[in-house]
């Protein structure tokens, strides 16, 4: 059985004015693993982590991290978290090392020079430790921002955006360096507009929409669900519809009655050479075909858009 390093419990959240940004938001997230938090904008993201680092109180519901309240025992919960937010603030006049210690003494805890080491290397920032941060790429400060955070050593941590505006070279070592804390037992929660990270890092994908969750799935889970391989089939003449000794193939006919798709990485579907053979012995030609994988961002775009039923 896997621990539980957070569990969010029903939670809401009500502004003055009346706008609901969290709507019962249940979760419950593993230890030592990276989760990805997807939805568009104001879908409620950065309102949960908030909710959850106590940034924000929430209405109604519950959230404990390591099995601590974070709002009966928010010391203990608290000093379990890390949090890399969007916006880069940081004091650009001192050093990455020093902006490190300060962080660690900000935390409570002593300086660990062992510990600073092994953090900088992981985060490639080891030869820019003597340097100013005003001194730094954009790119690098993002580093130093994950960096900061680590110094509380905690068991999870947040990253909301944490490549925006990073170059894709980068954005490659920051995934790294996201998959080492996964290794070490971190749990890492990530949000992200960029599709191919989550597709790339994520054991597990959630997504939220209009402060709700509409889907918890385990993304390998998801993509073979939702995603696998299409074929499609432009046909030489329209149909009007799919002849019965096709059904076994859950075949989609397009509106224009033109265009036969099949789904065909699902357990226990009949082969594609089946199918041709079917659709000759149907006297159904097609003038061209064609295959389509579906990725991480177009199984998003048809959820958050209704077309997908969960």
């Amino acid at each position: 059985m896997e621990d539980t390093a957070l569990e969010i419990k029903d939670i809401t959240k009500v502004y003055k004015g009346g706008f609901k940004a969290l709507n019962g938001v249940s979760l419950s997230m593993h230890s030592g693993e990276i989760f990805a938090l997807l939805g568009p904008n104001g879908a409620g993201k950065t309102t949960l982590i908030d909710a959850v680092c106590g940034i924000v109180n929430i209405t109604s519901g519950t959230v404990s991290v390591g099995g601590y309240d974070v709002v009966k025992e928010y010391r203990k919960a608290r000093s379990l978290i890390g949090l890399v937010p969007q916006e880069i603030s940081l004091d650009i006049f001192i050093s990455v090392d020093r902006t490190l210690d300060v962080a660690r003494g900000f935390f409570g805890r002593r300086v660990d020079a062992a510990y600073k080491e092994k953090v900088l290397k992981m985060l490639s920032l080891w030869d820019k430790r003597n340097n100013k941060v005003q001194q730094l790429s954009g790119g690098m400060k993002r580093r130093v921002l994950i960096a900061k955070a680590l110094m509380n050593e905690p068991k999870i941590l947040f990253l909301d955006e944490p490549t925006a505006g990073v170059d894709v070279d980068l954005r490659r070592d920051l995934w790294n360096s996201v998959r080492k804390l996964k290794e070490g037992g971190t749990t890492v929660i990530l949000t992200t507009h960029y599709l191919e990270e989550a597709e790339e890092l994520a054991d597990r994908v959630a997504v939220i929409r209009q402060g709700e969750i509409i889907l918890v799935e385990e993304k390998d889970k998801l993509m073979k669900h939702l995603g696998g391989k299409k074929l499609i089939l432009e046909l030489s003449e329209s149909i009007d519809e799919i002849p019965d000794a096709l059904k076994k193939y859950n075949l989609e006919l397009s509106d224009d009655k033109m265009t036969i798709t099949y789904a065909y990485e699902k357990t226990g579907k009949p082969s594609i050479t089946s199918l041709l053979n079917d659709l000759r012995e149907e006297n159904i030609v097609f003038s061209d075909m064609r295959t389509e994988e579906q990725t991480l961002e177009k199984i998003f775009v048809d959820i958050v858009n209704g077309y997908k039923k969960i």
